[in-house]
């Protein structure tokens, strides 16, 4: 037997029924601060290098990070569509 139940919300209310908190504010302060560290690059040398000292855990969190991104970006191209 299987089972589906679609849930329409915002992303807002998904996080609250989850319990999970609102980090919106954290992420606004962060991305301000890339954005404008980001300025002063003028080569890709200079963004690699930038990457790496502010990605969590450094070059190895960068590297599960795209590991875990390719893993979620496959596993949704074998969802509905490889049945079909």
């Amino acid at each position: 037997m299987k089972v589906t139940v679609e849930v329409d919300c915002t992303p807002e209310e998904a996080r609250s029924f989850l319990g999970l908190p609102d980090v919106s504010k954290a992420n606004d302060v962060y991305v301000d601060n890339i954005a404008k560290a980001m300025q002063g690059v003028t080569s890709i040398e200079q963004l690699q290098g930038y990457v790496k000292q502010v990605a969590p855990m450094g070059e190895i969190g960068l590297k599960l990070f795209q590991q875990f991104m390719e893993q979620g970006g496959m596993s949704g191209f074998s969802g509905k569509n490889a049945k079909d």
